[in-house]
């Protein structure tokens, strides 16, 4: 298609600003040049009619026409310049003054002779081929001059003014409307070209900070914002959005280099112990069995720990504004008590208590119940032998609290980042990551989590989640 909405539409955006402008303001201009034009011409018009029937010939001058029309008198020269003078008797005739053409009689001309009501104002042409404008009206000339008696006759007066008076003032005035209009045209279409760079200058900009993002990856880019208007929030929207995707990129390059950083450890250490058991079957050695059993068991916890980690960095692969999966009504106090079985076997010499009120929340099932995992396994893991876990959940908010070394007040705003460990726990096993998945999961389920030291010594850890407005239906694992 190649009409011209599609060739309109292929024109650059300051050029379709620049055009439509001087679209818009040609068709005001034209209308108000035609609308002054219209309503000068009737106001002329007005005024002439109004100036014929308002006019009246002298009766001396009548006279003197009719007895120069008679042939019986001189005519003195006429004080009515401008003005065509016609008699119209009852039989038609129509006479003027010498200087001036004929007027043609029509019916309601001579309808006026020997009446007491002008005729109504029309348009004629006169001999020379001018159109005049026509007024006639009745009036009563005496016949001749001298003697005792002066007869009276009933006459129709014509008086008549060319339409040229107006016409030549209406062509002048549309010329000069035409040449202002195209000047206003012309200066509307530079103004809007002006405008059209000005306002988009910030758009120009912003596509050069685009293609400069594109062709560089550099996402330090910003642009300047100025005011309140839509240019200004498009600019706080790219600005915010290479800020995120900035952030984004830090933290995926932060999250592969902590991961590669905790990978390393079970790996080095993994390779040793099979190195170990490698070499002692090329040279025939034999490793001490207590020694191998120590190491085959090396190789397993590191095997393990290298599966855990994998695990954790599959969960944080989703990113963090990715939405969770399906959100069920579950039973808290049901997940509570199977992660506390789980709990229970880890750790045999500990005793775990449980106090759990029936709670309902909306939630992902799984990972719900892998967030308390990991709360209850970090509760294991830093209790000395023969302590006590204390699980309490009670109207949305399940506390698990331990009686371990507890939390230095300086590093509790980092035990939600991403592998950070305590520097007491670096010798435990585990990746650094649980507490951030946990974090996550209570989050993108609208609750709050929290850690903080517990009275009298340890860590308490709290997890507070809305209510579900109704229980779980039937056959919903709780």
């Amino acid at each position: 298609m190649t009409g011209p909405l599609h060739r309109f539409r292929a024109l650059p955006l300051r050029s379709r600003l620049a055009l439509l402008v001087a679209v818009a303001v040609a068709v005001a201009v034209a209308a108000v040049a035609v609308a002054c034009w219209f309503v000068t011409r009737a106001q002329l018009e007005e005024q002439r009619d109004a100036t014929l029937r308002g006019t009246t010939v002298d009766n001396t001058y009548l006279s003197n026409l009719y007895q120069y029309c008679t042939r019986t008198s001189e005519l003195p020269p006429s004080p009515y310049t401008g003005l065509t003078v016609q008699l119209i008797d009852a039989q038609g005739t129509a006479c003027t003054a010498p200087d001036s053409p004929e007027l043609p009689v029509t019916a309601a001309d001579l309808a006026v002779v020997g009446s007491k009501r002008p005729g109504p104002l029309h348009t004629e042409t006169d001999a020379d081929g001018a159109k005049m404008r026509v007024f006639t009206y009745p009036v009563t000339v005496t016949a001749s001059r001298g003697g005792p008696t002066q007869p009276r006759i009933d006459l129709g007066v014509s008086i008549a003014r060319p339409l040229s008076e107006i016409d030549e003032p209406l062509s002048t005035l549309a010329w000069v409307l035409l040449i202002v209009s195209g000047i206003g045209v012309v200066g509307a279409g530079a103004a809007g070209l002006w405008v059209a760079r000005s306002g988009l200058r910030p758009v120009d900009e912003l596509t050069e900070a685009v293609e400069h993002v594109a062709r560089t990856e550099d996402l330090t880019v910003r642009i300047p914002v100025e005011g309140e208007d839509e240019i200004a929030r498009l600019s706080r929207s790219f600005n915010s959005m290479t800020a995120s995707l900035a952030t984004s990129r830090d933290r995926q390059a932060q999250l592969i280099a902590d991961a590669g950083h905790e990978l390393r450890t079970p790996l080095t250490s993994l390779r040793t112990n099979v190195e170990l058991l490698a070499r002692s079957d090329e040279t025939g050695r034999a490793i001490p069995p207590d020694d191998r059993r120590a190491l085959m068991t090396s190789v397993k916890a590191q095997m393990t720990e290298l599966a855990s980690l994998i695990g954790d960095l599959q969960e944080l692969a989703r990113p963090d504004a990715a939405q969770p999966g399906p959100l069920q009504v579950v039973a808290l106090h049901d997940i509570t008590r199977t992660a506390l079985r789980r709990a229970r076997l880890r750790g045999p010499e500990l005793t775990i208590t449980a106090e759990l009120a029936p709670w309902y929340v909306r939630a992902e099932p799984a990972a719900l119940e892998r967030a308390v995992v990991n709360v209850l396994d970090n509760a294991v893991k830093f209790s000395p032998p023969g302590s006590t876990i204390d699980v309490v959940l009670h109207r949305g908010r399940l506390t698990v609290r331990d009686h371990g070394p507890g939390i230095p007040a300086d590093e509790l705003p980092h035990v939600f980042e991403r592998f950070w460990r305590s520097p007491s726990a670096r010798q435990l096993p585990g990746s650094g990551l649980g507490l951030s998945i946990v974090a996550r999961t209570v989050q993108q389920s609208g609750g709050e989590i929290a850690l903080s030291p517990a009275p009298g010594g340890g860590t308490e850890a709290s997890i507070t989640l809305p209510g579900a407005p109704t229980p779980p239906p039937d056959g919903v694992r709780g």
